[in-house]
Order: C-alpha cells, then sequence, then structure tokens
C-alpha cells in the first residue's frame, strides 16, 4: 500500500470539480485490496482521525475533500473484473470502485450490451455514482443507479466486510434491518421522515420493505466503503432517434416536453412499441443558448429554447416513431427547418457531446471570474412542472445576475446554474438560491436529485428533514461507524455525531 504525507501528493485531493477551497489533510493512502482498506480505518479508529473517502474528483458538492485526517483514494481498488451475459442478451458486470463509467460502457458496449444510467460525467468512477445514486439524461426512463445496483462489498470502519445483495436483509414492517459482519452485528432502526417524490439524492435513502443495499448507495461514503459492486446490464439497442429542436419561444419547448413527456409515459405503460418514448428529454433556455453559440454558430439566431431528444428505435419501427416526432415538432411551432436531426450514428454522438457542452463552458466563465458555480441540483412533483419554470423565471430575471437553466425536463429537474462574477455578487446569489430551495421543499421536491449533499447542501438537507430527520441518519451512522471516522462533513452536520 501507497501512503503519502507529502504536501505534493496531497494536494490533487484537496479539489473536486465543487471547487470547494479551503481542504486539508495529513496524509493520503492509496489500498490496493480490503485487507488494506481494513489495516487504513483500524489505525483511523484508534487514532480518532476522520477518512475521507476519494473517487475521481467529479463530485460537485465537495464530498470527497477532506478537512483534516487521511484521504483514502480508491483509484487501485480495481476496475472492470467480470462481464456475465445470458442467453436472452442481459447480463451483469462485476466491476471494482475504481472503473470510470466510460470505460464500463465501451467494455459491455462491445460485447452488444448496455449499463443504462447516463450520468453526465463518463471520468466519474463507478463506486462514486454508487455512492452518490447518480443520474442524469436517460434517468427518466431507466432510473438513476440504485436501479441498476444488484450486489456491493463494503468495508466498514468497523474492519467488518458485508456483502449486500438485492432482496436480502431486507427491512421488517417497523423499518428495522438486521446486519451481521464477521465482527460486530448491527441491528438498524430506518429514519421516519417523508422522501420527495421523483428523482432524489440527499441523504440516506428509506422505503418500506427496502435491501439494506440501499442504504449504502447514495450514502456518499459515510458508512464504509465500496470495493466491489454488480450492475444489471441490458441489451443495446439495435438504433437511435434523436434530435436538437429549437423553438422561439421558451414556453413552447416548456409544451412541447409536456407532450413529449406525457405520450412516453403512456406509451411505456401501454407497451406501445412504435409509438413515441423519448428515453432523454434535455432543455436548454434562451441563457444556455446564448453561452452555447461560442462554439456552436449554427444555432438559429432566433432560437430562445431547444429540447434534445433520444428515443430508442429497432429497424421495422425508425420511420413511424420518426414522423411521430416530427409532428409533434411542428404541433407546438418549433423552428422545425432549422432543427437538427441524427442520420448516423457519428450525428447522435456529436448531439450528446451538444448536451454536455454547456456545463463546461460555463466553468470555463467562472475561472475567469475566480468564482465558485452556483447551481441548483432540485427537483419538484409532476403537478408543479410549470409552477418551476415560473418559480426561476420570476426569481432569476430581476436578479441581474448571470444565469442559465438547462437540463433534465422530463424529470422537472432543472439546473440553474448562476454564474457570480464577485463575492458580492455570489453573496446575493446564495441568498437567492436558499430561497428558491425553501420554496422546492415547500412543494415537495428535493433539494438533490442527483448530485448528493456533501459539505455544500447540508444546510438545505436540514431544511427538507430537520433537526429529527438528520439524528435518525446520525443514529445509523454512527451503529455502523462508531468511531465517527468515515466521511466527515458529509450529509450530517458533525455537531450531531460527535457529542
Amino acid at each position: 500500500m501507497i501512503r503519502s504525507a507529502n504536501p505534493d501528493t496531497i494536494r490533487p485531493y484537496l479539489a473536486d470539480a465543487s471547487n470547494l477551497s479551503g481542504g486539508y489533510a495529513s496524509e493520503v493512502v492509496f489500498p490496493e485490496n480490503e485487507k488494506e482498506v481494513i489495516q487504513v480505518l483500524d489505525e483511523a479508529c484508534r487514532a480518532g482521525a476522520p477518512v475521507t473517502i476519494a473517487g475521481n474528483g467529479t463530485g460537485l458538492v465537495g464530498a470527497r475533500i477532506p478537512f483534516g485526517g487521511i484521504v483514502l483514494s480508491t483509484e487501485k481498488l480495481g476496475g472492470l473484473r467480470k462481464i456475465y451475459q445470458d442467453g436472452k442478451g442481459f447480463g451483469y458486470a462485476v466491476t471494482g470502485p475504481a472503473s470510470t463509467l466510460r470505460a464500463l460502457q465501451e467494455a459491455v458496449s462491445a460485447r452488444g450490451l448496455l449499463y443504462p444510467p447516463d450520468p453526465t460525467e463518463q471520468s466519474a468512477f463507478i463506486g462514486a455514482s454508487v455512492a452518490t445514486n447518480a443520474s442524469g439524461s436517460r434517468t427518466f426512463k431507466y432510473g438513476a443507479t440504485r436501479r441498476w445496483v444488484k450486489r456491493i462489498r463494503v468495508v466498514l470502519a468497523t474492519g467488518d466486510i458485508l456483502e449486500l445483495h438485492r432482496g436480502e436483509f431486507v427491512a421488517d414492517t417497523e423499518g428495522r434491518i438486521s446486519l451481521k459482519g464477521a465482527r460486530n452485528s448491527f441491528e438498524l432502526k430506518l429514519p421516519q421522515y417523508r422522501m420527495p417524490e421523483g428523482k432524489h439524492s440527499g441523504g440516506y435513502y428509506i422505503a418500506p420493505g427496502m435491501s439494506a443495499l440501499d442504504l449504502f448507495v447514495g450514502s456518499e461514503g459515510t458508512l464504509g466503503v465500496i470495493t466491489e459492486v454488480d450492475v444489471e446490464l441490458i441489451p443495446r439497442p439495435q438504433g437511435i432517434l434523436s434530435g436538437v429542436v429549437f423553438f422561439t419561444c421558451e414556453e413552447d419547448a416548456w409544451q412541447f416536453a409536456y407532450h413529449a413527456r406525457g405520450e412516453s409515459l403512456e406509451n411505456r405503460a401501454s407497451h406501445r412499441r412504435d409509438r413515441i418514448d423519448a428515453s432523454a428529454l434535455e432543455y436548454f433556455d434562451s441563457r444556455s443558448l446564448e453561452i452555447l453559440r461560442s462554439a456552436y454558430s449554427q444555432i438559429p439566431q432566433n432560437a430562445q429554447g431547444a429540447l434534445f431528444f433520444e428515443q430508442e428505435v429497432q429497424p421495422q419501427s425508425e420511420k413511424s416513431i420518426t414522423e411521430q416526432w416530427y409532428r409533434l415538432c411542428k404541433r407546438h411551432q418549433s423552428l422545425f427547418d432549422q432543427s437538427w436531426f441524427c442520420k448516423s450514428t457519428k450525428e447522435h454522438a456529436e448531439f450528446r457531446v451538444f448536451r454536455h457542452a454547456i456545463p463546461v463552458l460555463v466553468n470555463r466563465i467562472l475561472k475567469q471570474y475566480r468564482q465558485m458555480k452556483i447551481g441548483t441540483d432540485f427537483t419538484v412533483p409532476n403537478t408543479r412542472f410549470f409552477d418551476l419554470f415560473l418559480l426561476y423565471r420570476r426569481s432569476l430575471r430581476d436578479s441581474g445576475l448571470r444565469y442559465c437553466i438547462f437540463g433534465h425536463i422530463a424529470d422537472n429537474h432543472l439546473h440553474v446554474n448562476i454564474i457570480p462574477q464577485n463575492d458580492q455578487e455570489a453573496g446575493r446569489a446564495w441568498q437567492l438560491y436558499r430561497k428558491i430551495a425553501r420554496q422546492i421543499i415547500e412543494w415537495g421536491g428535493t433539494i438533490s436529485a442527483e448530485h448528493g449533499v456533501g459539505k455544500i447542501k447540508r444546510e438545505y438537507l436540514l431544511d427538507m428533514f430537520g433537526q429529527s430527520g438528520l439524528r435518525e441518519m446520525a443514529v445509523i451512522k454512527k451503529e455502523l461507524d462508531p468511531c465517527v471516522i468515515l466521511g466527515r462533513g458529509n450529509i450530517i452536520p458533525e455537531e450531531l455525531l460527535l457529542r
């Protein structure tokens, strides 16, 4: 096992994509197997030293940034180990935590398979995507990471190794889960707070009859170190139809998305495979298009909104489904003749690059001002679909702040990126963020749909679940991590743990 107290070795682990500053650590360690993970955790428990688990640094909430103690990097704990495939084209992959999503997708694609979750950052480690319950553009059809995890191995701070399969160690009718490791037994009482509707990745997951596995998915390195994951795979689609549809009016884009989503859900429920059934619906407001024009001059100058859509198609139904999308575009006053529709695999890949370009360009602008992005990760129930747009418009247009809005419109999950140019604007932006967050919570939505809570969003999780909810999470954490060393500062305020 490599370990280093050299400041130059530690420095890269004091940052992630959140740009949270001020991190520090005494050492970074690189275990290569579970035995070495246990060794690190045993030493940390005896010393009372915090241990921050580090993936590939793609997180947006500062979860991997340490404020003291040891950094445990997962990068030497291994990547893809095995792909299993049945006779019907389905399968599963066994992987260590350090496989990137891109490497996993490329490997399974070569076998005619697909790992359905589609987080934006393909360089993220699979272990980190499980730890945050990551999601992305295809979540509308396939759900987030949780749905596709069938087994995990996790090392606890007690030195116990748990192997957890979906469907095993389920919660009883009173919300209790019993676990047994080689060293200790654990009796967990699930929290009683109400989970928000829809897409959610904030705090510990709870559901009636849930598997113990689901408690660790989305726990952001606070309960254990994930050392192996089995993820389910499906047959790779034979074909993909996609397009970027432009509109002269943002409201027309909203209506287009609303109807495309409705038709997709209805056809999916009725198993109509020759009808509209989007796997992804992604929105761009006028300010997003303004930023994108710096890299894509071919965007129509009169476009004020856009939607990227994607649907899997079979050769026999591609023509019919294409015509249905065309009719939907024309019905909602799109700039049809100036919109883009894929005619090849290469063009589809280019459309996906276009979809993912906006956060890259926003980060480039922020670097000019030396500011941290202030981005929302909120989602609301379906009944608040249009209310969400109006809330953002009302709150932002008169703020005097630069911003753009884009993201997963089919899940009522839009990313507002506020782009402050100085510290004063950043302060105003955070005040606005808090005001919007409170409204989202009042509507029954979540403050973290896919990025997790980390260190940056703890106060908003408190707004959502209250002191009682966070205390219930703290009880679970202290049962599994009695030394309170793992992921200190993530999700749960330290004052609730160090009493």
